[in-house]
């Protein structure tokens, strides 16, 4: 599989970021756009649900973590699924009570039957997200910087993870990769941050 990069990320102005309270602010591993796009432009079915509409915002006070991926892929998907459930469990139990996780599929062709199984062998709670409408996933992916191509077998996608805001904002990406102590880390600033601004 390729790793595609895009001209969105390398244009992204990264913006160092402080959590509040306590003596050091947390430095973050992962980076912000500026301005944070609105990335709640359209719905998407939810696979793991019925096929009902699911916008991509956090539920009050949460936090929305989510990939674009497929599930033939062998190996940044799988990995960085691992490792984002891996960070979920190092959080407190009620702070991993407000991380929702979803996987949009960029190969529905294939996918759409498999990802709710797919989704939910990491987690029980997790997401599964697809659509045959190439133009829908396309527009949901824009705001993201999100690139993908499916050509008969191979499969192409960028591995970034995003953080999504109960406002629907891209508040953190990720580049793949990040460690899960990290993402443990700045998932708790983050949640700090959302009740300090509550």
């Amino acid at each position: 599989m390729k790793r595609l990069t895009t001209l969105a990320l390398a244009a992204a102005l990264v913006v160092p970021l402080a959590a509040c309270g306590g003596d050091e602010p947390h430095e973050f591993a992962g980076y912000v756009r500026t301005p944070e796009p609105q990335v709640d432009v359209a719905a998407l079915p939810n696979l793991t649900d019925g096929g009902a509409d699911f916008e991509l915002r956090a539920e009050p006070g949460n936090l929305l973590l989510t990939f674009f991926g497929y599930t033939n892929c062998p190996d940044f998907c799988p990995t960085t699924l691992a490792d984002t459930r891996a960070a979920v469990r190092r959080l407190d139990p009620a702070d991993a009570e407000r991380i929702d996780v979803a996987m949009i599929t960029v190969d529905p062709d294939r996918d759409l039957e498999a990802l709710p199984a797919y989704v939910q062998s990491f987690d029980e709670g997790w997401i599964g997200l697809g659509t045959d409408d190439a133009d829908l996933l396309a527009t949901v992916a824009a705001p993201f910087g999100a690139s993908y191509q499916v050509d008969g077998e191979e499969v192409a996608h960028s591995t970034q993870l995003y953080a999504i805001d109960d406002q629907g904002r891209l508040v953190m990406t990720w580049p793949f990769g990040i460690a899960s102590e990290q993402l443990a880390g700045d998932l708790e600033a983050l949640l700090e941050a959302q009740e300090s601004t509550a």
